[in-house]
C-alpha cells in the first residue's frame, strides 16, 4: 500500500484552488485560522461559526485584512444565492449533525456562482491520532456519513473534480495541548476524557513522536473538490 505523502494543509488548497481574488466562505471556522489563511492568500474571506465561543476567539484574533466572521450554521447560510466562488468545509463537515450534513452541501451549492467550488476536507478515521481521539469520541460513522454525503451531491449540475489523500502533521506542544485540541472542537468530550486521561496521556506519550521539541502524529486527511456546472441552478 502506498503511503500518502506529507503535506501542510495550506500547501494542498493553494495546490488544488486559487483563493486570490476570490469570495470565500470557511464554514466551521473555529477560532479563524483558515479564514485568516484564505484572506493571506488573497481572498475575499468570511467565517461562519455556530460556537459563539470559538467566534469570540476568531474575533480577538489579530486580522490579516478585511476577513468578517458571522454567527450561523452550514445548513443555513446567512448568504445570497451566487455570491461566493469557493466554499471551504475544512474539518467541519462532519461536526454538522448526521441529519443535515447532506443540506449543508446543497447550501454551499446555493451560494456558487456557476463554476465555484466546494472543498471539503475531511480526516479520515484511521492513524495513531485518530486512535486517541476514538477513545473520547468515536467519530467512525459520522466521518462516513459525511463521505457518503459527498458523493451524493455530485449530481448535475455539480461534478467531482478531484479527490486528494494525504498526511499533515499534528504538532503538540504537550497533553495539556491534546486535551485542549480534542475538547475545544466539541466541549461535551470533557467529561470522558478526562475520566480516562491517566491512560490516554500513557498512550500519548507511547505513540507520539518527538519532532523538534514537540509531540507529533500524522493525521491522514482527504480532500474532495467539487465544481458547480456553469449552467447552476443552485
Amino acid at each position: 500500500m502506498t503511503v500518502p505523502p506529507r503535506r501542510e494543509h495550506i500547501d494542498v488548497l493553494s495546490n488544488l484552488v486559487e483563493a486570490a481574488g476570490r469570495d470565500v466562505a470557511d464554514i466551521g471556522c473555529g477560532d479563524g485560522w483558515m479564514t485568516r489563511a484564505l484572506t493571506r492568500l488573497g481572498a475575499r474571506a468570511v467565517g461562519i461559526e455556530c460556537a459563539a465561543k470559538a467566534l469570540t476567539r476568531a474575533r480577538a484574533a489579530a486580522p490579516e485584512g478585511e476577513e468578517r466572521y458571522l454567527v450561523a450554521r452550514g445548513e443555513s447560510l446567512p448568504l445570497a444565492d451566487r455570491s461566493l466562488d469557493i466554499v471551504v468545509f475544512f474539518n467541519s463537515l462532519h461536526h454538522v449533525p448526521e441529519p443535515h450534513i447532506g443540506h449543508a452541501l446543497e447550501e454551499a451549492a446555493r451560494v456558487l456562482r456557476p463554476g465555484g467550488l466546494i472543498y471539503v476536507a475531511e480526516p479520515l478515521a484511521e492513524g495513531l491520532f485518530f486512535e486517541l481521539v476514538r477513545s473520547v469520541d468515536d467519530e467512525t460513522a459520522i466521518r462516513a456519513a459525511a463521505y457518503r454525503a459527498i458523493g451524493q451531491a455530485v449530481r448535475p449540475p455539480r461534478r467531482a473534480v478531484s479527490e486528494t489523500v494525504y498526511l499533515t502533521p499534528v504538532r503538540l506542544a504537550d497533553f495539556a495541548h491534546l486535551r485542549q485540541r480534542i475538547v475545544g472542537a466539541d466541549p461535551e468530550r470533557g467529561p470522558q476524557f478526562d475520566t480516562i486521561a491517566e491512560e490516554l496521556q500513557a498512550e500519548f506519550l507511547r505513540t507520539a513522536s518527538l519532532e523538534d521539541g514537540r509531540y507529533v502524529f500524522d493525521q491522514p486527511m482527504r480532500v474532495n473538490l467539487l465544481q458547480m456546472g456553469t449552467a447552476n441552478a443552485g
